[in-house]
Order: structure tokens, then sequence, then C-alpha cells
């Protein structure tokens, strides 16, 4: 037990250390949030919007820039942890080979991007709802933190499948922001015609922006659609964790590539460690095919 715990500590504290690092990120944390609230607050009119909200069939009246408000920071919140966990993905990937292949055991690097990916949603789902209180009150502050911190999940788990899929960063990058964007635009009353249309119980954040606006403008929980979100991450992660696995099934034992990497590069430690050693693997039969490992040697 205690070996696990460490191998997911270190690895926890890895994943945490690259997403401090990530300066860009933390400028979006910091200042975009309370400038876009601002703007849609200046920007949106406050007169009533008279919409339905679908989850719980009942006619809300909330000022414009409130709503606004509520979508605009779950379209925040979502483009910054799936750039984070995509930026993230995307830069070690070699180094997530390297490691799978000295020995380290991918369950707790799977595990690791996971808890990171938690603590950024819970710093930034909490930073956001406190950003709102600076213009206006929601009724259920807790349920509009928790349907944000759902969402950011949710994309979180989207950025490790384009960053573990896609070959460059524009393509990763022009997917999460059109896959965001197009995703909360269409559930804006104020700026879709089609907002209660049958259709967008099929979005990604469905379930966080009706839990989210039912917590800012109605005493009533819909704990329903953050289950829904939840299943949203689910799906995401789960299609996050096969695209790791196909990143990183080439450095399986047995593989002519890994066999020849863990015999001449792997890394003692983390072999020593599992109990194994690098004799274990068979050896080569035939020429290295692998471009890591031919850069490598």
């Amino acid at each position: 037990m205690k070996r696990h715990l460490t191998f997911f500590s270190t690895a926890s504290r890895y994943e945490l250390v690259v997403h401090a690092s990530n300066r860009f990120a933390m400028f979006l944390v910091a200042a975009y949030v309370p400038i876009w609230s601002a703007v849609v607050h200046l920007v949106i009119p406050s007169a009533p919007v008279h919409f339905r909200l679908r989850a719980t069939g009942r006619i809300l009246t909330p000022a414009g820039n409130e709503l606004t408000q509520i979508t605009g920071a779950i379209n925040a919140v979502t483009l910054i942890t799936g750039f984070m966990m995509f930026a993230a993905t995307f830069a070690s990937g070699r180094f997530d080979r390297r490691l799978a292949l000295a020995g380290y055991p991918r369950t707790h690097l799977v595990l690791a991007k996971t808890s990171a990916l938690a603590v950024a949603s819970v710093v930034i789902a909490a930073y956001a709802t406190a950003i709102a209180y600076l213009f206006w009150t929601p009724q259920q502050p807790l349920l509009l933190a928790a349907a944000l911190f759902c969402a950011a999940m949710t994309y979180g788990a989207l950025g490790v499948v384009f960053g573990a899929l896609l070959h460059r960063e524009v393509e990763g990058m022009f997917a999460l922001v059109m896959t965001s964007v197009l995703d909360i635009a269409l559930q804006n009353p104020i700026v879709s015609a089609g907002a209660n249309s049958q259709a967008i119980a099929y979005l990604p954040s469905y379930g966080a922006v009706q839990a989210a606006t039912a917590a800012g403008f109605t005493g009533t929980p819909l704990l329903s659609c953050l289950t829904l979100q939840l299943a949203w991450f689910t799906g995401a992660a789960l299609l996050g964790l096969l695209a790791f696995h196909r990143r990183t099934r080439n450095t399986l034992c047995g593989t002519p590539g890994a066999a020849a990497f863990v015999g001449s590069r792997a890394v003692p430690e983390a072999t020593a460690e599992l109990g194994r050693t690098p004799a274990a693997c068979p050896p080569p039969s035939m020429p290295i095919d692998d471009p890591l490992v031919e850069e490598e040697t």
C-alpha cells in the first residue's frame, strides 16, 4: 500500500507542478473570469429575459446581464480547465511513455491526472463563484459552484482526449474553443432562439447550465442535472483513459522497441520499486522501429 501511495503522490505532485508552471493558464484564471464578468455586467442590458428552464418547466425572468454571467462563467471555467489539461497532456506525451516504459504504473499516472484536474476544478469553480458575488447574488451559491465544478471536470477530461489524440496544438485549441463556445452559446436564451429546443439536452454542458441557472435564480436544487453532468464527465474520462492507453500501448513489456529500451535506458528506480528487473522483458527479436527508441539510442 505504501508503494502505491508513493507512486500516486509522486505523479500527483508532478501534475500539480506542471499546471502551476503554466503561466498563461494562471493568467486566465486570475484575469479572464473577472474581466469577462465585468464586461458582461456593463455591456449586456439588465432588462428582464423571459424563458423557460427546461429542467423544471418554470418560467424565469432574470436580468439579462445576470443570466449571461452564468453562461459566461461556465464558458470561462470550461475553456480554462480544458486548456490546462490539453496543454499538460500534449506536452507530457513522450514523458508519459518513458515513465510507463521504465515500469511506472499507468494506473497511478491516470489517477494523478484526475486528481490534479479535480484540484484545479475546485479552485477555478470557487473563484468564479466568488467573482459572481461582485456583480449579483446567486440564490444557491454552493449549487452554482458545484455546477461550475462539474462542467470544468467534463471539459478537463475532453482536454485530455484532445491532447492525447491530436497531433498539433492549434488543432486541440481550436477543438476546445469551438466545442465550448457552441455548447454554451446554444443554451443562452439571449443569443439563441433554440435554447428551449429538445436537442440542447444532448450538449456536453447541459446539466451544468440547467443546475447553475436554477442555482442563480430559484431555490430548487437540481441534483439530477449535476448527476447528468457527472455522467458526461465519466464518458469523457473513459475516452481520455482509452486515449492514454493508446498513447502508451507500445510501452507494454513484450514489444520489441520497449524491450530494447528497458534493457538500455530504463529508469532503474521505477523498475526496482515495482519489484521487476529489465531482464523480465524478452530480448528484441527484430530491428527497432519505434521513433522514440531510435531517438533515445
